[in-house]
């Protein structure tokens, strides 16, 4: 992250790119946030569902359990209708990650050193070259080596880390280096002493994430932790925040770590005060009903909605629309931090949606027109270059 703050900047890890389909994981790219499907796979409808669900909260990539023969031959299906790329999470059976590389999967997440024989690790490793898919490494401290267990005692940093390199050794050896790493743990100081270590070590691109961490609540404050420490120290290309919750929940948790971060930008980030006796309104309310309204804006835009004068005006000069509790049934509203309007208290919630609306569709377009000057400037490069070839 670039920030005329000092104490606002991220210098992120270096590390190798890969690709999850069409998805840069690694070095410059964005850090990409995935989710996994709990449905049976067989059931194609449902996971194709509940996948769409996780596209509109904006997941990157989705990572599918193919367990049997059936859930293999339904991700064929799966993989068509969908518009991410999937993983297809395989264990031990190295024939289920052949068939999911031909079904279409983008990635196979397996652990090699489980896959079986060295001859079977290789045919998977064909299989992946061919169908152009790459490989996650997943360790995990729940299911670590039996000779890891015997030598530490415990699942520990230095176990995880070992376990990982040794299994990238294996896919190194056989010329594969389209494969990514995780050192999961259930325990949030296990698993950022394992991924801190790993990321000093190698430049193999890393996806983040605290396993089993909990249920909505709990888990999100559990994931918030352990990710945030490794995201705010440049660590992590890709991460899944694991939730007993649905899919498309981890994917929101995911994007708001990363927005509080200020490593990614999508939808209204809302800065509201808690509220207190002094609210011109009750802001929770209108935070409540705001999130659900904006939720299907994906342009990146600032809104904070503030119940008193005490810190709104502040917190306006700092966001793209800003709204302070008044008095007399009347609130202000700023836009780009200096006042702009009042606005009668009951049609506050509708006027806010049309004012973020307009201005993420100004926004929009700035943004498009950015892309598209990019894009006219590297064609004409690439025209010039081709130009002073062909001479």
């Amino acid at each position: 992250m670039m920030s005329y703050r000092p104490y606002q900047q991220i210098e992120r890890r270096k590390s190798r790119q890969i690709h999850v389909g069409r998805v840069a994981v690694g070095g410059d790219a964005p850090i990409s946030v995935q989710t996994m499907t709990n449905t049976l796979t067989t059931d194609a409808a449902a996971t194709i569902a509940q996948i769409r669900l996780s596209e509109i909260a904006g997941v990157d990539i989705v990572r599918v359990s193919c367990p049997d023969e059936e859930s293999t031959a339904a991700l064929a299906e799966i993989v068509r209708e969908v518009n991410v790329p999937i993983v297809a999470d395989i264990h031990f059976h190295y024939k289920r990650a052949i068939e999911a590389a031909r079904a279409g999967a983008a990635c196979l997440r397996i652990n090699p050193g489980n896959i079986g024989s060295p001859e079977r690790v290789r045919e998977v490793v064909n299989a992946a070259r061919e169908h152009g898919c790459s490989i996650r490494i997943g360790v995990n401290a729940g299911s670590l080596e039996r000779h890891l267990l015997e030598k530490y005692g415990e699942p520990n940093p230095d176990a995880l880390v070992e376990s990982a390199l040794e299994h990238a050794k294996i896919l190194q050896d056989l010329d594969f280096h389209e494969f990514k790493i995780s050192v999961k743990a259930s325990d949030v100081f296990l698993a950022v002493a394992a991924y801190t270590q790993l990321a000093e070590v190698c430049d193999h691109p890393l996806h983040i994430g605290i396993t089993e961490a909990g249920g909505k609540r709990a888990g999100t404050v559990k994931s918030a932790i352990g990710l945030g420490n490794l995201l705010w120290a440049g660590i992590g290309d890709t991460m899944r925040v694991s939730l007993s919750a649905e899919p498309a929940e981890e994917v929101h948790v995911g994007w708001d770590i990363l927005k509080s971060l200020g490593l990614r930008h999508r939808g209204v980030k809302i800065i509201s005060c808690p509220s207190c006796a002094r609210q011109g309104f009750n802001v929770i309310q209108t935070v409540a009903t705001l999130e659900e309204r904006l939720a299907h804006i994906e342009t990146p835009l600032t809104l904070s909605i503030i119940g008193c004068v005490v810190n709104g005006p502040g917190e306006a000069l700092m966001t793209d629309i800003g709204v302070t509790g008044g008095g007399s049934g009347r609130h202000m509203v700023y836009a780009a931090g200096k006042q702009d309007h009042t606005m009668p208290a009951e049609s506050m919630v509708d006027h806010i949606v049309d004012l973020v609306t307009a201005k993420a569709e100004v926004i929009q377009r700035e943004i498009d027109a950015r892309k598209a000057e990019e894009a006219a400037e590297a064609s004409r490069l690439r025209a010039q270059l081709a130009g002073q070839a062909a001479e």
